[in-house]
């Protein structure tokens, strides 16, 4: 295999803070690797290093020679003076760059430009790579074309970055978060097109199901090591654990010999000869050994939770819009004790709305919303951190609470619970400003938690948590004892956590399903293929093997579709020839110079199909 990539020792430091040391891996040709590390190991920064935006403090990192390389950051580098149609154009293509000189020709309603351009797409094959952009920007929902990067919110600029970078057709992907921001239906087309693309990959992401689908190899970094798996996430989990136990079993071994040895170096000193000198120096690696300790920590969320009456929440015929646009419409729900409910549904369809609308942050146009008087909500926002960055760690949580009860009733301290929440205290007198994005969002889950909430909303909380974190909040929210509402575009999470769903559908109506996200996508498969017209077939009939000569001659179902192809051929091309002369006419309004530039890429591609599909059956027929 060619190798695309080769780290070797790298080291990375950001003041006294070691983020990995003497670290080594490679990367060959079509590999798609998934990094996994914990929030605050440096996965971003070693990222950075790969795509050249930052240099390490010590190692090499090589690439194979003229290798184009594409980088999605967890927040994408635009320039916000830049329209969005220019942005995704900045890739030094040369197709891409005829490509948006031509577009640029239509939104002008430059003729003369769109004839000259129609025969240069036409002579360098670029109406496939106008038809890919297309795709790209519908699948990914970004239309507005002409608006100023600047105006976009963050959700649009990572669609935007992410748009940008599939577009410029990489030999190798570096995708840092790529499903954040992204819908289901976004993220299930995204996991079919890096599955099915020739592209080299690295990517770190926290969706297991987008994991497991798209990525082959996983990359594990802990403690300055890079542990390789070869396999899904499954076989990762299974490896790990092993890897894990026989590491502790030996530290094990290692401070049980420690005991015995301490012992011979007092009691046997007369024995200390050059022939125990190996002895003694064995002594020192033992000892630094026994001294390690397990660092597979997991974040400790006992926090206590206020007692739940037997009232919880009561929503009664909610509406809510603005001006034409119905976000709720004569929605009505009681809960229950222990509920935990998933909400899903496209960007824009009213569920952070929705959210709002209990926790009393907005109020509905009709309706009412009356919560049980033991009721205590715990408010996770997608955007909702507003930490100082130049206050410290324990600061800010003492600002909340000084003393925090626990789960069996007991108190702690603030220093204490940050220690659960993996800030030791080292970190806990730190400035916001250094933690991580991962390691901010898991300060932000500590103060929500904190509050001691038995309603717990929670929009969006997988962004930018590490796997282990999120394995450990799955496992909380299992055993809560409140009620939960979880917006997340996870779908491995939503599996393990809810109990039934909210569909928001758009246009004010929600579905309740009862079942878990996969449960509901297998539904909503089956109730597609039901409206689907079914074909009656033919039992099977057994055949005699045909000899060699039979089988190279075409049989009367081929023979039917070379005569079709022969048919079709000629007229598609005669089509196409039509439109390039209306093209260049100047007769065209701008929206059907789009239609019929849209037509041409459409028609050249199928006929390809069909001339490579005449050409196979041709040569059967010779």
């Amino acid at each position: 295999m060619i190798p695309y990539l080769q780290a070797e020792d790298l080291t990375k430091r950001y003041g006294g803070l070691l983020l990995f040391e003497g670290i080594s891996f490679t990367i060959a040709k079509d590999m798609k690797v998934a990094l996994i590390a914990r929030n605050g190991a440096g996965k971003s920064s070693l990222f950075d290093l790969l795509a050249g935006k930052d240099t390490p403090d010590g190692g090499r990192i090589t690439w194979t020679n003229d290798l184009r390389i594409g980088y999605l950051e967890q927040s994408p580098q635009l320039d916000p003076s830049h329209t969005v149609w220019e942005e995704i154009f900045t890739a030094d293509n040369e197709k891409l760059q005829l490509v948006r000189e031509y577009e640029l020709a239509l939104l002008h309603h430059d003729q003369e430009g769109i004839a000259r351009l129609t025969g240069e797409m036409e002579q360098l094959g670029a109406w496939d790579a106008e038809t890919e952009v297309r795709q790209i920007l519908t699948q990914l929902r970004i239309d507005q074309l002409e608006a100023q990067v600047c105006e976009l919110s963050g959700g649009q600029k990572k669609r935007l970055g992410l748009a940008k970078v599939l577009i410029s057709h990489p030999d190798f992907l570096l995708l840092d978060e790529p499903t954040n921001h992204l819908d289901l239906d976004m993220i299930e087309w995204l996991e079919t097109y890096l599955e099915r693309s020739s592209i080299t990959l690295l990517m770190v992401t926290h969706d297991r199901y987008f994991l497991d689908r798209v990525c082959d190899e996983i990359l594990e970094l802990e403690n300055n090591e890079i542990f390789r798996y070869t396999g899904n996430y499954s076989y990762f989990l299974e490896k790990r654990e092993e890897r894990m136990e026989s590491r502790q079993a030996g530290i094990n071994r290692a401070r049980n010999l420690l005991r015995t040895e301490i012992e011979w170096m007092r009691r046997m000193p007369q024995a200390r000869s050059h022939k125990a000198k190996y002895r003694i120096k064995a002594f020192a690696g033992i000892q630094e050994k026994a001294r390690q300790r397990s660092d597979d920590k997991a974040v400790d969320l006992s926090v206590g939770s206020a007692r739940l009456g037997k009232k919880i929440l009561e929503i009664r015929h909610l509406s809510k819009s603005y001006g034409d646009i119905r976000l709720l419409e004569d929605f009505t729900y009681s809960f229950s004790r222990f509920e935990k409910v998933g909400i899903v549904g496209d960007n824009g369809t009213g569920k952070t709305t929705f959210l709002e609308l209990i926790t009393g942050q907005q109020q509905p146009n009709r309706g009412s919303i009356v919560p049980g008087k033991t009721i205590r909500f715990g408010y996770y926002r997608q955007e909702g951190m507003a930490f100082d960055p130049g206050e410290k760690v324990l600061d800010a949580v003492n600002k909340i609470a000084e003393v925090v009860r626990t789960e069996g009733g007991n108190s702690m301290s603030a220093s204490q619970l940050l220690t659960r929440f993996l800030f030791p205290p080292a970190v806990q007198y730190d400035y916001i400003e250094k933690l991580s994005g991962g390691e901010k969002r898991r300060l932000y889950l500590c103060t929500v938690l904190m509050q001691n909430p038995n309603f717990l909303i929670l929009d969006e909380p997988t962004n930018d948590l590490d796997i282990v974190t999120l394995n450990v909040l799955e496992e909380y929210l299992h055993s809560f004892e409140g009620c939960v509402i979880v917006v997340s575009h996870d779908r491995f999470f939503m599996d393990k956590i809810v109990d039934h769903l909210f569909i928001f559908h758009g246009d004010g109506k929600i579905q309740d399903f009862p079942g878990n996200y996969t449960q509901f996508r297998n539904a909503r498969e089956l109730a597609e293929q039901a409206i689907k017209p079914v074909k009656k077939e033919n039992p099977p009939r057994e055949k005699e093997k045909p000899d060699a000569a039979e089988r190279n001659k075409l049989t009367f179902k081929e023979k039917r579709e070379l005569e079709q192809l022969e048919n079709e051929i000629p007229r598609l091309e005669e089509r196409k020839r039509s439109l390039e002369e209306s093209l260049s006419s100047g007769h065209l309004g701008h929206e059907a110079l789009f239609s019929v530039s849209n037509e041409i890429g459409e028609i050249t591609a199928l006929l390809e199909e069909k001339e490579l599909r005449w050409l196979a059956l041709s040569e059967k027929d010779s």
